[in-house]
Parts: structure tokens; C-alpha cells; sequence
């Protein structure tokens, strides 16, 4: 395994954990993880990359190593906010990202907020969210409130091995070894409580806030750099979020330059299944 570094900022108000598999002088590449989540299952696709490259990833606001949030609720404009102040502490005025799922949507729209910033985009099953109506806030609302009196709990393990086997029984194609790596990265030593995520519960928090996709759209419509689209072929995801095939083709058709791609066999966590064959596409995509 390339070996990566910890480096821990102040980045709006929280002591930030930024992973780097550092190549001083070669060009840069941001990786952002997605829900539930840590930097580290990025692990495997730096190890595929054949290039030179130095790369970049942080955990999320309330994940990994990162400290947790200061309110009870996570919002997404945060993390297009957090991502935009990490790149100034690089000094970064243009960059490469690759984003998978919630990373790749939060990717997305930061292109089209501010497309002089980003060189090229890769997007990892970030298909975005259900689209949502104006009448739906009252019962959205409520629900928030409801789940702010009883704040979710996450499930304990009894240890790491634990943690490994539930990885592989809801990733068949995950092998032991890498199973055992994201243990110990996704998972804490609570002591007697066992293990648990590196998470905040209230992630699970409902968000209070509707999907308002008219306004995504409109930024995925201002990105002006070249985006890689990239599925995986047995990926259940659009369908969990209730996305049909029409949905799909017209949510690609908004990027003005967009290249689209799928992965064989792969589910949504296409670079923990494939990490040698989306390291080939991000390489070839980038270089080209």
C-alpha cells in the first residue's frame, strides 16, 4: 500500500483531517468520499493510480478523523464551503476532483458555483437526490423535529473482525484483506461499547432542507471544465433513490462537456469492487 499522511487543519471553525499521498510537484487531485464514509477507502484506487499525482483527501465535516459539527443537523452548503476553504489553504486555484456519491455531488456543484476552479471533474455515482415539491416542507419539517428528540444511536460491533464481516456481507465483492484495512479506518474503539463508526449519528438526521433540483441543475449547467460520469453496472442506487432511466440520461445531459462510462462488475462502491479499472478511467481522463 502507498503510504499516506494526516494532516490536521482549522478549516471554519473545525480541526479538519485532510489524508495526502504526497508526490511534491506533481499535479493534484482531490478526493471526496461519500456519506457514512471515511478518506481512507480511497486507499485502494491510490494504490491503482500508475502516474505521478498528489493526492488529496479529506474526511467530511462529522466523519473520519475530522471533528464533528457544532449543531445537531448537517447542511449540505457546508461541505461546498469547507471544500472551497481547503483549496485556498492549498493555495489551489484550479484542481482536480474526483467525488463519489454525496463527494461527487458536493464536486458537481462546487464546478458550476466556481468553474474557474476546477480543471477537470470526476463523478462517482453522484447522481444526485430525488427531486422534491414545495408541499412536501411541512411533513419534512416535522419529521427533522421528531428525530431531534430522539437522535439516532449507530450500531456497536463487538470489534474490528466484527465490523470487517458486515462490510463484506453488504460487499460480497469486498476481499477480507480490504474489509480488515476499512475496519480500522471506518470504525473507533468505544471500549466496552465495542466498536463503532467513525461518525457523527445525526448524520442520519433527516435534513430539513428539500432536494431543490431546478437549482442543482442550474449549477451542473454552469460547469465549464470536462466531467467523467461514471456507474457502476450493478450499482442499485438509482433505483433506492427512486431515478429512472429518462432521469438519469437528462441530470448527464446538463453538463455541457461530459464524457459518460460504466464499470463492470461494481456496485456503488465501484473503487473499493474495481479500484484498477476506475484508476484507469480517472488516469486516461485526465491525461487526455
Amino acid at each position: 500500500m502507498k503510504q499516506s499522511e494526516s494532516l490536521f487543519l482549522d478549516i471554519r471553525g473545525l480541526r479538519y483531517h485532510v489524508r495526502r499521498w504526497p508526490d511534491e510537484g506533481a499535479p493534484k487531485i482531490f478526493l471526496l468520499h461519500g456519506w457514512m464514509d471515511v478518506s481512507a477507502s480511497f486507499q485502494f484506487l491510490a494504490d491503482c493510480l500508475r502516474g505521478e499525482w498528489d493526492l488529496y483527501a479529506p474526511d467530511w465535516r462529522g466523519y473520519g478523523l475530522t471533528q464533528w459539527g457544532s449543531s445537531d443537523s448537517y447542511w449540505f452548503p457546508d461541505y461546498i464551503a469547507d471544500l472551497e476553504k481547503l483549496l485556498d489553504h492549498f493555495g489551489l486555484s484550479s484542481v482536480n476532483l474526483v467525488g463519489h456519491s454525496l463527494g461527487g455531488n458536493v464536486a458537481s456543484m462546487y464546478a458550476g458555483i466556481r468553474p474557474q476552479r476546477v480543471a477537470k471533474l470526476v463523478n462517482l455515482e453522484g447522481f444526485g437526490m430525488a427531486p422534491t415539491a414545495s408541499d412536501q416542507a411541512p411533513r419534512r419539517y416535522a419529521r427533522w423535529l421528531d428525530e431531534l428528540a430522539e437522535p439516532p444511536r449507530l450500531r456497536p460491533y463487538r470489534d474490528f473482525a466484527d465490523l470487517a464481516e458486515r462490510l463484506r456481507k453488504n460487499n460480497p465483492r469486498l476481499t477480507l484483506e480490504r474489509a480488515q484495512f476499512l475496519a480500522r479506518h471506518w470504525g473507533r474503539d468505544a471500549g466496552k461499547e465495542g466498536v463503532l463508526l467513525r461518525g457523527d449519528p445525526a448524520h442520519k438526521i433527516v435534513n430539513p432542507v428539500l432536494y431543490r433540483y431546478e437549482e442543482v441543475r442550474a449549477c451542473w449547467q454552469q460547469v465549464s471544465a470536462p466531467v467523467l460520469w461514471v456507474d457502476a453496472a450493478e450499482s442499485d442506487t438509482l433505483k433506492r433513490i427512486g431515478l429512472g432511466e429518462s432521469q438519469h440520461a437528462e441530470r448527464r445531459a446538463a453538463f455541457p462537456n461530459l464524457r459518460y462510462t460504466t464499470v463492470e462488475n461494481a456496485g456503488h462502491m465501484l473503487h473499493h469492487d474495481q479500484p484498477e479499472a476506475v484508476a484507469r478511467l480517472i488516469e486516461n481522463f485526465l491525461a487526455g
